[in-house]
């Protein structure tokens, strides 16, 4: 995962030894000496994750996490603050200023990427949201309505019920409008649809047996109702296997027991906006584009919804300095489908061709059906190597797996020629990539179909 990661402390020292963790793990890493240079480098640099020092001389981490919020501009970023310092006094502070999580030296490497890992998955979900519902007011649609928040709901899973129950009663004054419940490890995997699961799941990460409550965690993941949920994992001290595991796993945050009540009560009250937020942000997107800009044949947006969100990504990839990657796809012969099998066929081979790229693609990809028999698909933050390696996947996939046309009429094996550009600092925007990709698939079909043709990169 690429991740550029701001270091703010005031001591050299301190930040060379993080800087060469985080390196060794392939972060990108900048430098602060001080809070206002890390304030500067932060609305200048727009790093994935600022890692903070509690005291420094110019300017305290409390104050920094504090402007930082009121920032529109880097507001978003996440922020662990790191100190010397235990008591929880201080910890309660940072959580209250905005930080994410509170780490004491000296600090634990696995833990600390684990949180890394953990925040940067985040970060990027919560952005890629915001991109498209930024897509969504470009095309005109108005801003999403807010309405009421509406009450909070929080499941409690633990190795008993009497404990759940003794969390629940600790919670509940710190809570008071947030619906809490007891929950077995049966129940929480019970609920059959999205609205009427918890926001978020305070689960023990140790249940009926050693690491069980990770399992839940897991299951919980893989349920369509429960896969947006938060969930934050309680974990014994020192049992530091089992909690860089959890983060790994889609932990939203941590806790050790026992746990402070006002902390776990901030910590939720910040997982359920969060979640709240999301929800309406993925609401506003498919309730508001699904009919205007989808193709009603393939399920995939359309033309009108693709080039406004190409220009975006490019957009972020120009702040960000990362490629991305541009194909053109295009069923080979189709034509002769249509005159051969009839439109029913043509169709039934679409429709086909936009489950196999939607299987085969992220979530992040953007897949459009913007022509007759044409595809487009950008893969953002994405080099040249791991491009054409997709775009040979994809070419790969599509002939191998025929396709059932209508009625009795048989199964037909369709291919498709590909033409992919990659993004770089050369280029000089949106269309000229589109061009150098058409190019590349012009290539392809005169060099017999079937193939993947990479456009040569553009002039520096």
């Amino acid at each position: 995962m690429p991740g550029r990661i701001l270091i703010a402390d005031d001591v050299a020292t301190n930040r060379i030894v993080m800087k060469v963790k985080l390196s060794e793990a392939c972060y990108d890493v900048l430098q602060a000496d001080g809070g206002h240079r890390a304030l500067e480098m932060a609305r200048a640099e727009r790093p994935d994750l600022i890692l903070l020092d509690l005291m420094m001389p110019d300017m305290d981490g409390i104050t920094v996490c504090c402007k930082l919020r009121a920032d529109p501009a880097t507001a978003g970023i996440p922020v662990i603050m790191i100190t010397a310092r235990r008591d929880s006094a201080a910890k309660m502070q940072a959580l209250k200023a905005g930080a994410d999580d509170f780490l004491s030296k000296p600090l634990d490497d696995m833990i600390l990427l684990a949180r890394v890992r953990s925040l940067l998955r985040a970060r990027e979900t919560a952005q890629e949201l915001a991109l498209r519902e930024g897509t969504r007011r470009a095309l005109g649609f108005e801003e999403a309505p807010q309405g009421f928040a509406r009450q909070g709901r929080v499941a409690l899973v633990a190795q008993r019920r009497e404990a759940a129950l003794a969390w629940k009663t600790a919670l509940m004054p710190h809570l008071p409008r947030t619906r809490l419940e007891v929950l077995t490890r049966t129940l929480a995997l019970a609920r059959p649809e999205a609205a009427t699961a918890p926001d978020v799941f305070v689960i023990a990460a140790d249940l009926d047996r050693p690491l069980a409550g990770l399992s839940l965690l897991s299951d919980l993941r893989a349920r369509p109702a429960t896969r947006h949920a938060s969930v934050v994992m309680v974990v014994d001290e020192g049992a530091r296997g089992a909690a860089a595991m959890a983060l790994d796993l889609g932990a939203n945050d941590l806790v050790t027991a026992p746990f402070d009540s006002e902390e776990m009560a901030l910590r939720l009250t910040t997982q359920m906006a969060r979640k709240q937020q999301a929800d309406q942000l993925r609401a506003s997107v498919k309730d508001g584009l699904r009919l205007a800009v989808t193709d009603p044949l393939t399920g995939l947006f359309n033309r009108r919804y693709a080039l406004p969100h190409l220009a975006r990504i490019a957009d972020r990839a120009r702040a960000s300095g990362r490629p991305f990657a541009v194909m053109l796809i295009d069923l080979d012969r189709f034509k002769a489908i249509n005159d051969r099998h009839g439109h029913a066929a043509g169709d039934a081979v679409l429709a086909a061709m936009a489950k196999r790229l939607t299987r085969n693609l992220r979530a992040v990809d953007l897949i459009a059906r913007i022509g007759g028999e044409e595809f487009l698909v950008v893969l953002p933050e994405t080099g040249l190597a791991e491009a054409t390696a997709t775009a040979e996947r994809l070419r790969t996939r599509i002939i191998a797996t025929p396709v059932q046309l209508p009625g009795d009429a048989g199964v037909l094996t369709v291919s498709a020629s590909i033409g992919l550009a990659l993004s770089e600092g050369g280029d000089s925007g949106v269309d000229a990539l589109l061009e150098r990709a058409d190019r590349a698939l012009y290539a392809a079909k005169a060099e017999g179909r079937n193939k993947v043709t990479v456009s040569s990169r553009p002039a520096a």
